[in-house]
């Protein structure tokens, strides 16, 4: 059997990612249309049963990607993949109100956490040295390409073929990195004395925690755009008269901006300083959330512009903090770091879904001026925890 080595191994890593991704935002992209109205979910509802699967794979990547400081990350990638893809078909298959779609959907996210940082620890073990930083960067920045197909395919199919196909569809794309994964070369990680999921030892990484605590207020932010970008050009949309980009353009083009920025931000942070470049992308991105809020009522060109800026500045220091937290770690503790890097993200992406959600309740709805002034607010000030977070780091 052929198997893949240096940039064939990258790029057949990337491109499974996307089917890896497929069903990501499926949720996100059909609720403001399809299930809300449907199951009669306010914004703090619909904003929970999005974070399921932030939350599922929360409790899941700490013991799948520990673990692949002493089995071969290939092994849980394949069992991760095929979760995933079982999950989110039965999604399709049995959902019908708030708890089961929480349920079934925290099941996909356990999936997805036996799928995106053991794909990681995959990849780098495979890698040489110095391939790993632009390698690394390319993986996480393929994400965001990943999740501008699930939100452009769920939403489609959706829209044609009802809210269940869109699952049924979705649902198939995991099993592209399956198939990866019968590719790849065993891996053998070096046995250690301390337990796979001993994290003690990253907790003494300062340097690491950096990185790992500033990925989390970036998670926040992009996890909480990504879940209401759709909504929030709704209501843009449902206020012009004149011909504006639907929503599913709005969140397909968002989401494929992340890719060339988290590729420049990375690119700009080896040449200027990780740090620094960090800090500066994430103070510009709190501006821009918070002129978003605040000018919510001006006109569909005007906001499109903004929008478009805030899809650059949110990602873009995504390929530095991955990068810079996988340099930073210990080689021999390069898993348990990944899975502590990926729990401490996802916990806030899930909480950034919801409290997002809850704002939009609280100031008025998803319907409302001052609701989504709130909204971009809580987004704005859980992205200036990263800032704090560096700094503590090199002190």
């Amino acid at each position: 059997m052929t198997r893949l080595h240096g940039r064939t191994l990258v790029t057949a890593m990337c491109l499974a990612q996307l089917g890896s991704l497929l069903p990501h935002v499926a949720v996100p992209g059909i609720m403001a249309e399809h299930l809300m109205p449907l199951w009669g979910l306010s914004a703090a509802q619909a904003g929970l049963m999005a974070s399921a699967y932030a939350l599922g794979y929360t409790l899941a990547v700490p013991v799948l990607t520990g673990l692949t400081d002493r089995f071969d990350a290939r092994l849980i990638l394949l069992a991760g993949s095929i979760v995933s893809t079982l999950a989110t078909i039965a999604f399709g298959l049995f959902a019908g109100g708030l708890v089961s779609a929480c349920l079934w959907w925290g099941l996909a996210g356990i999936g997805f956490g036996g799928a995106y940082m053991p794909g990681l620890k995959a990849l780098t073990d495979r890698l040489l040295p110095g391939d790993t930083s632009r390698s690394v960067t390319l993986y996480t920045a393929s994400f965001s390409v990943g999740v501008g197909l699930s939100f452009l395919v769920s939403q489609l199919v959706a829209d044609r073929f009802g809210w269940r196909a869109a699952f049924l569809v979705t649902g198939l794309g995991p099993m592209a990195m399956a198939a990866v994964c019968l590719l790849l070369a065993p891996f053998q990680p070096e046995r250690l004395a301390n337990h796979p999921l001993d994290f003690r030892p990253v907790f003494r990484n300062r340097a690491a925690l950096g990185y790992i605590f500033g990925y989390g207020a970036h998670c926040f932010e992009l996890y909480g755009m990504r879940t209401w970008i759709v909504s929030f050009w709704t209501f843009v949309a449902a206020r012009s008269d004149g011909a504006v980009l639907s929503p599913i353009a709005i969140s397909v083009i968002v989401t494929l901006l992340s890719l060339p920025a988290s590729i420049s931000g990375n690119e700009a942070a080896l040449r200027f300083g990780r740090h620094r470049t960090i800090v500066a992308v994430m103070l510009a991105s709190a501006a821009v959330a918070v002129v978003t809020g605040l000018f919510a009522t001006m006109s569909p060109p005007f906001l499109l512009a903004l929008v478009l800026i805030y899809g650059v500045t949110v990602p873009a220091d995504s390929g530095a903090l991955t990068s810079g937290m996988s340099a930073s770690a210990v080689p021999a503790q390069r898993g348990a770091t990944m899975a502590l890097h990926s729990t401490v993200g996802f916990g806030l992406s899930a909480a950034g879904a919801w409290a997002t959600g809850v704002a939009l309740d609280a100031a008025g709805g998803p319907a409302s001026a001052a609701g989504w002034l709130a909204a971009f607010a809580v987004l704005a000030a859980g992205v200036l925890l990263g800032p704090l977070a560096l700094w503590w780091s090199r002190r």
